[in-house]
């Protein structure tokens, strides 16, 4: 049998690690080239704040890594150890009918009765979804919207209540904070005015998959994640080489099929003038959103949150009530920093200990602010968080600030500071970055985008890459999808 030709993947972080063990188990010759002297992009853990602790750099929990089908394929929790709480994440409140926090736990009954009067307006939202969640889970992230869905129902369902909670219908079905607080929570994953479409179908299926599998932390960090796609990787005939950063496509003249887990602009320095016009075009159009600023913390123990319930979630949304989040993400949307910001907290001490020294809290925090913003919002984000836990300020060890700007330097596929890779809105899920049924194949022969710029867009559930290498293979090889079990070839 002949050699498959050789295949060149640029960036080694998620999506493209998943392109490249996608290639290599179809015996392709795959290498991987990372501009970095580490692999993992949105997944690397370091010391970032003081040595000896390690702190994610980016995506600290994992809603997607145990719910989406690469991974599910993969057998990522054959590979990775991930604690997976009862409670999936959290929203402090100020004390509003008695609730001093919403939590989402696995079990939605549960949930429902810790939510007061609204408990059952809100298994109501989620129960349908949960009924057809594979079909949901297919609807939202099963590749171009264009294709037909696996499940009418389950389409049907999704895009109900995404209409629903995407719409100033959004407040219909609840009377208190507690329960509209946890919807609105895990929108603001996303990135953007609340109420919207785009937004709030992040939130149903990020809900969803709370109430499902949970939301897992793995043990170690999140470079596990990625240290297991490149173990693989090796072990299949593929290679990787650090430091080495793509400029120009005449650099990979040896490959003949090219993969980009780059941003559009970054395809396009790269590419250039070898795409067709209309095509560049499309890409220069591509919007990029606002921003994150990062802020971690180093303390000398958990953090004293008014309700304990909270320290049983890993992840934490401090925006308060839905009114108060979504005042926060319009002001972003203006150009402004809020003085009361949405913070979205994790605490993976409360569910790792032993990856830092004893009596040691690592606290991985960011918060949403307009694109390139370098303003210090470690004040900020401290207030917002001592807000619901009184006497946090006081445990404090250590804080660093990595800024939007910093952001966009530590990562060139995050544009000013935007780390889903294009501004989450309606028309960037339908045309991201170009509306057509492979939106990762480009016009130009063997190259392909296989990073969040194309669907199914943000998170670290190595879909893009996946979508990129089948196409690939199918398109460039003639070569079915390999398996990707542990026990597989």
């Amino acid at each position: 049998m002949n050699t498959p030709a050789n295949a060149a993947v640029v960036g080694a972080g998620p999506n493209g690690l998943a392109a490249a063990v996608t290639l290599a188990r179809a015996g392709v010759p795959v290498t991987v080239f990372e501009a970095a002297e580490t692999v993992g992009g949105g997944t690397r853990t370091q010391e970032i704040v003081q040595p000896g602790v390690l702190h994610d750099m980016c995506s600290a929990i994992h809603p997607m890594a145990l719910g989406t089908e690469f991974f599910r394929q993969f057998e990522i929790a054959r590979r990775v150890d991930f604690a997976v709480p009862e409670a999936s994440y959290a929203n402090p409140l100020d004390g509003a009918h008695g609730i001093r926090a919403a939590i989402a736990y696995r079990d939605l009954d549960r949930t429902r009765e810790e939510l007061g009067g609204d408990g059952t307006a809100y298994a109501r939202l989620y129960r349908p979804v949960l009924n057809h969640l594979e079909g949901v889970i297919d609807f939202a992230l099963g590749g171009s919207l264009l294709r037909w869905p696996q499940s009418i129902p389950a389409a049907i369902t999704m895009a109900m209540r995404t209409a629903e909670q995407g719409t100033p219908l959004w407040g219909a079905r609840f009377r208190e904070e507690a329960a509209p607080s946890l919807v609105s929570g895990v929108a603001a994953h996303s990135i953007g005015r609340m109420p919207n479409l785009a937004t709030a179908g992040v939130g149903i299926v990020l809900g969803a998959l709370g109430h499902a599998g949970g939301w897992p932390v793995p043990i170690g960090g999140s470079r596990m994640i990625t240290d297991a796609l490149v173990a693989d990787l090796v072990a299949h005939g593929g290679r990787v080489e650090l430091g080495r950063e793509i400029r120009h496509l005449d650099e990979l003249e040896g490959f003949d099929v090219k993969m980009f887990d780059t941003s559009t602009r970054g395809l396009l320095s790269i590419a250039g003038s070898a795409l067709p016009a209309a095509y560049r075009r499309a890409l220069a159009r591509f919007r990029f959103g606002d921003a994150a600023t990062k802020v971690d913390f180093v303390l000398d123990g958990p953090i004293p949150w008014s309700d304990p319930r909270v320290h049983a979630a890993p992840t934490v949304h401090l925006g308060g009530t839905r009114g108060e989040a979504a005042h926060a993400e319009r002001e972003v949307a203006r150009g402004r920093h809020p003085e009361q910001p949405f913070v979205l907290l994790a605490q993976p001490t409360e569910f790792d200990p032993d990856r830092n020294p004893a009596g040691t809290h690592a606290v991985w925090s960011y918060t949403h602010v307009p694109h390139g913003s370098n303003i210090d919002m470690v004040s900020a984000v401290t207030t917002q968080i001592e807000r619901f836990a009184p006497g946090f300020r006081d445990r404090i060890i250590a804080v660093h600030q990595t800024s939007a700007a910093d952001l966009a330097q530590y990562n060139n596929n995050y544009v000013g500071g935007d780390f889903s890779a294009g501004a989450i809105t309606l028309r960037q899920l339908l045309a991201r970055p170009v509306i057509s049924p492979e939106p990762w194949r480009t016009p130009l022969p063997g190259v392909y985008l296989c990073s969040s710029a194309t669907p199914p867009g943000p998170g670290v559930h190595g879909l893009s890459g996946w979508y990129a290498a089948r196409t690939a293979l199918r398109r460039e090889y003639g070569l079915p999808a390999p398996e990707l079990g542990v026990a597989g070839p």
